[in-house]
């Protein structure tokens, strides 16, 4: 009996054995594979390799974006911020040690005002007095030349702040670093001026005038007097600095200048109750020296923000 009829007149089934593309033995063509498409899924270009069509680069690259900046590990940062303020205080410093050598002319200075106030009161007996021994070389010798150290290193301070935060800003923004620098310096000093040629001198003038109609004397201390003007000084010259802060506040869009322009009427209100709280005299015309170029301060930052 032969093989053809053990299974009938037909061959003997074979095994589908499974065919690969890359078989160096195989004996056949590869199969051909064929895929249904999933719909809403991208179609492949032709000649792909049959995967889903990447999709379209960004606008922005982030290789563009972060151009210019500095890559730092925190402890990098902290090295980075201990160089900047070492960097300050020998600047500070170094203007101090200048502030020292005139620190008699300096002192003058700061006595003018005062003086100014003590002779409009009338009074033969008004005059600065020192109670404690080590106050007039404390304040003369030692606080007097550091003040004006802050006032006239401010620029030095204010570009090691910069030189500081500047690597974690992108290039397009590091174009602001000399008008940061010079305005903040420069309204700073612009507020100093302010509070010693008008605030400073009329609320002392007010005030050592309020006893004179009850015969009270005005004997003020130097240390008292010189802690009014420090705070004068310096508050004035940190509420001048409200254009930038205006500035910045639109910058990370925390407000829009819109914003600020539309809700001004509120501004201008908290505007005025601050000044009546920091106005040393209850009158009226003390209370607009303050407020006004506050006011004026304030449409300055929004100007700016545009």
């Amino acid at each position: 009996m032969s093989t053809d009829d053990i299974h009938g007149g037909e061959l003997p089934p074979q095994h589908n054995e499974p065919v690969y593309p890359d078989d160096p033995f195989a004996t056949g063509p590869p199969p051909v594979v064929t895929s249904t498409p999933i719909p809403g899924a991208p179609l492949a270009a032709a000649g792909g390799g049959g995967g889903r069509i990447p999709p379209p680069p960004s606008a922005g690259d982030p290789d563009d974006e972060d151009e210019g900046m500095l890559r730092m590990s925190f402890l990098e940062h902290l090295e980075e911020l201990r160089s900047r303020i070492i960097k300050a205080l020998y600047g500070l410093g170094l203007v101090f040690l200048v502030c020292v050598v005139f620190s008699t002319q300096l002192f003058r200075i700061v006595l003018a005002p005062g003086q100014e106030a003590l002779r409009a009161t009338g009074d033969p007996l008004a005059q600065f007095i020192a109670i404690n021994p080590m106050e007039q070389f404390s304040i003369m010798w030692v606080w007097t030349p550091l003040v004006a150290s802050l006032f006239l290193g401010s620029p030095w301070i204010l570009w090691q702040v910069w030189s500081f935060i500047a690597p974690g800003l992108y290039s397009k923004e590091k174009r602001w670093a000399v008008p940061f620098v010079l305005s903040t310096a420069s309204l700073f000093l612009a507020g100093g001026a302010f509070g010693y040629f008008l605030a400073f001198r009329y609320g002392t003038t007010f005030l050592f005038g309020l006893g004179q109609s009850v015969g009270v004397h005005p004997m003020i201390s130097i240390d008292s007097y010189f802690d009014i003007f420090v705070d004068v000084m310096l508050g004035i010259g940190a509420v001048f600095e409200l254009p930038v802060l205006i500035f910045f506040l639109t910058l990370i869009h925390v407000a829009s200048p819109s914003f600020l322009l539309n809700h001004s009427r509120y501004a201008i209100l908290g505007i005025v109750i601050l000044a009546a709280i920091i106005t040393p005299t209850p009158d009226v015309f003390n209370l607009m020296l303050f407020a006004v170029p506050m006011c004026l301060l304030f449409f300055l930052g929004i100007f700016a923000s545009y």
